[in-house]
């Protein structure tokens, strides 16, 4: 069964070649989404070659509909979207994939039905299918080369859905063994070295000693150390002075 999960559906029309299912449905899958729609696709459905493309995401496969026509295919749908990199002479809204999964995002929460059309890999959707769409999805590509396969295609919009759709951590980091550098432990640091460097005469002339200081503890606030940072630091100074008492 599909998941609960409110999300447009794909609908591929027409599509060529198994593998070529296969690999949109794995594209679909990485990001959630499991709502295909297959129009008229040449080889017949269901069919083998999907299979081992679908690598895991299978179940995209199983559940998918097939259609006679892409009228059929988004019949029940208030919203429809047609991805195509050509201009074709019709009068629409054109989304970037961004843009148009945001508005997806903000018509399904509304409890209203979104699809959007990909069309064969030879060329395309055609001009009856696209005059059945609301809005075109048009990818920012290179204009000299505009050619996108059908499973990349897929995998632009499912991403941008899951942006639209879905809390995401711009950035995060990736912790080893240990934790941040508490505020106690960065204080002491940066007296440690302060200490260590007065009595070298690091801080010269004397007039310029306390916006040394001030530039030093400033250095080590920009600093996201972690407590194995901070322990391998005052080891390196504790060694330092060692040596220098050794000679």
């Amino acid at each position: 069964m599909p998941t609960d999960t409110p999300q447009p559906a794909f609908v591929l029309v027409r599509p060529q070649m198994g593998e070529n299912i296969g690999a949109a449905a794995r594209a679909m899958w990485n990001f959630g989404l499991d709502r295909m729609r297959l129009v008229a696709p040449r080889d017949g459905w269901p069919n083998p070659a999907s299979v081992a493309m679908a690598s895991g995401a299978g179940r995209v496969l199983d559940e998918a509909q097939l259609c006679g026509t892409t009228a059929e295919a988004v019949s029940d749908c208030a919203y429809v979207f047609a991805t195509t990199a050509r201009q074709r002479g019709l009068t629409k809204p054109v989304f970037s994939p961004e843009a148009a999964m945001a508005k997806a995002a903000e018509m399904i929460g509304q409890g209203r039905k979104v699809a959007v059309l990909f069309g064969p890999e030879r060329a395309g959707l055609e001009n009856d299918d696209i005059a059945r769409a609301n809005a075109i999805i048009t990818v920012p590509v290179n204009p000299e080369f505009f050619s996108l396969n059908l499973a990349q295609c897929v995998l632009l919009t499912g991403y941008e859905w899951r942006r639209a759709s879905s809390q995401i951590t711009a950035e995060t980091v990736e912790m080893g063994k240990g934790d941040w550098a508490s505020g106690i432990e960065m204080e002491k640091l940066a007296g440690h070295y302060e200490d260590q460097l007065e009595e070298a005469g690091f801080f010269y002339p004397p007039e310029k000693a306390e916006g040394m200081k001030t530039n030093l503890r400033n250095l080590w606030s920009r600093m996201n150390l972690t407590r194995a940072d901070v322990q391998m630091l005052h080891g390196i100074l504790r060694q330092m002075v060692r040596w220098k008492d050794r000679g």
